[in-house]
């Protein structure tokens, strides 16, 4: 059925709009009401209250908020560092190409997660903090997308073709290579995005991101992980928006691979 198809961008829609229209939402995420600790969801509250009282309507709201930004803002930086460096060094070759490949190729030795998490610690808490770490582990991928992409099509008959009528490396990269790359870059982009929200979540979880009193969707589940058992509603609420938001990234840039495929 078609309403499955548009289903991911549905969703995704639905967050995005959640972070653009708060301000006229009113959300009140920190204010405590000891008389509705862990109450659960009805009438009085949408998605009950917390252990200090708290809507978790609100700030499962406020969380998303802080998870699209830095989400998007990661994906953004490391997109344009990654494509430059990539597509310089495969363009110009030589020493430095190998050298850049060698220091992604260091950088990829790690798990991504726990470099995050050790630079998230050396820099520590907060969610400027969280966008530089995952900025410097996030480039990678991008950068060897963009290199071996860009030595696909440096031998082109079309770009060999403005070699010889003497157009500018500049020029030919801005006008005939990166037009090509911006399929696969962005069909990268939309998975990074879903990595980078889950990567979030977990350092918030652990303690490294957003700080109390802001809310977060790891840090919700952090503290509701220690009321499971009579108060379930604090982990699954959060996590559900979570797993919503990432698999509607995932589907969303699947259906965009298959359209963007020039062989089908």
């Amino acid at each position: 059925m078609k309403i499955f198809r548009y289903l991911p961008f549905l969703i995704l829609l639905f967050w995005i709009l959640v972070v653009l229209l708060q301000p006229l939402f009113s959300l009140q995420p920190n204010d405590i009401n000891l008389q509705q600790i862990l109450a659960v969801p009805g009438d009085a509250s949408w998605l009950g209250e917390d252990d200090l009282g708290r809507s978790v309507s609100d700030r499962l709201l406020s969380g998303a908020q802080v998870s699209l930004f830095v989400a998007f803002s990661v994906m953004l930086v490391t997109l344009l560092v990654g494509t430059i460096i990539g597509v310089s060094s495969a363009w110009l070759g030589g020493w430095l190409d190998q050298l850049i490949m060698r220091i992604t190729d260091i950088i990829l030795a790690f798990p991504g997660i726990l470099l995050a998490i050790a630079l998230a610690g050396l820099l520590g808490p907060g969610v400027g903090n969280v966008v530089l770490a995952l900025s410097i582990v996030g480039w990678v991928g991008f950068a060897r997308l963009a290199r071996g992409q860009t030595l696909l099509l440096k031998n082109r008959d079309h770009i060999i073709a403005a070699r010889s009528l003497g157009t500018s490396s500049y020029q030919i990269i801005l006008r005939h290579l990166l037009p090509l790359l911006v399929a696969p870059l962005i069909i990268e982009a939309t998975f990074a995005v879903a990595g980078l929200i889950i990567a979030e979540a977990g350092l918030s979880f652990l303690g490294l991101g957003v700080q109390a009193p802001s809310s977060s969707w790891g840090s919700m589940i952090r503290d509701g992980s220690r009321y499971l058992l009579v108060a379930p509603h604090l982990v699954m609420i959060p996590a559900i928006a979570l797993f919503s938001v990432v698999m509607a990234i995932n589907l969303l840039g699947d259906q965009l691979r298959d359209h963007l495929d020039v062989r089908s």
